[in-house]
């Protein structure tokens, strides 16, 4: 965590978005199937969105651990899409400088999966 992620957490709203994301990926633990997989997606993706103002995301090396999962290529297209919808707003959240920063977490996700057709 860096100093500005420290800062943010003196904030009640931030620490409520880290709750949300916590419980967002707590929903990847009870997926049983790829359909729960898409959902948990959309429940995370919401909660990115919803508080984009920050430019932060927390919690980002499980939220790339889990779209990494969520790329297996044993998958069917829905899901990858679904994931790249959401590294499509963490870099939209997060911005260049930042993208520079934590790339390493997202490129090797990114690129050491085949994705079929999608």
């Amino acid at each position: 965590m860096n100093t500005e992620e420290l800062e943010l957490l003196t904030d009640s709203k931030y620490r409520n978005y880290v709750a949300a994301v916590d419980k967002a990926l707590k929903n990847f633990e009870y997926s049983s199937e790829w359909a729960d997989l898409i959902s948990a997606l959309g429940k995370l993706n919401k909660v990115l969105q919803n508080n984009a103002k920050y430019q932060v995301v927390p919690k980002k090396l499980t939220i790339g651990k889990r779209l990494a999962q969520c790329l297996h290529p044993a998958l069917p297209g829905g899901v990858h899409r679904k994931a790249l919808e959401t590294y499509e707003i963490i870099f939209k959240i997060i911005g260049p400088k930042r993208l520079a920063k934590d790339l390493f977490l997202y490129r090797y996700n990114i690129l050491n999966n085949s994705i079929p057709n999608v």
